[in-house]
C-alpha cells in the first residue's frame, strides 16, 4: 500500500509527462506512448521526430537580417531600373516653377517629380498619425 507521499509523487510524475495520451508535446505534437516500465508509468517514445522537424527547412523562421537583406536587393534592384530609365531620358526639358526656370535632363525631373510626390504624400500621412495618436491618448 502507498503512502500519501509516494501517492503525490506519482501524481506529479504524470502530469509532468509529455507523452501522456491527450497531451502535446514541446513542438505541439501529439507524442507516441511506448510501453509502460517496470514501475508502471508510460514516457514518449524517444524516436519520436514531429512532423514540422521532419518536413526540413521549409520552417525557416523569418528573421530582421532576412528582411534587411530583402530589402537591399530590392532597393538595389530599383535602382538599377531608375539609373536605366535616367539614362534612356537624357533629353532636356524646360522645367518652371515659380520664378525659376531649369534646364534639367527628363529622366531627372520626373524623378524629382515624383520624389516630391513622396514627400508631400508622407507629410500628410504624418498628420493623421500625429492625429490619430493625439485621439487615442484621449480616451
Amino acid at each position: 500500500m502507498a503512502t500519501r507521499a509516494e501517492d503525490s509523487h506519482e501524481t506529479s510524475l504524470d502530469k509532468s509527462s509529455a507523452g501522456l495520451p491527450g497531451e502535446h508535446s514541446a513542438s505541439g505534437d501529439l507524442a507516441p506512448i511506448t510501453t509502460p516500465d517496470s514501475d508502471g508509468h508510460s514516457a514518449p517514445d524517444p524516436e519520436f521526430v514531429p512532423e514540422r522537424q521532419a518536413a526540413g527547412s521549409s520552417d525557416i523562421a523569418h528573421t530582421r537580417t532576412a528582411a534587411l537583406w530583402t530589402g537591399l536587393v530590392v532597393g538595389a534592384v530599383v535602382l538599377v531600373i531608375l539609373l536605366v530609365f535616367i539614362v534612356q531620358n537624357l533629353d532636356s526639358v524646360t522645367v518652371q516653377i515659380f520664378a525659376w526656370q531649369l534646364d534639367l535632363p527628363l529622366g531627372i525631373s520626373m524623378l524629382l517629380a515624383a520624389i516630391a510626390g513622396a514627400l508631400v504624400m508622407a507629410m500628410v500621412g504624418g498628420a493623421r498619425i500625429l492625429q490619430v495618436r493625439r485621439s487615442a491618448k484621449k480616451k
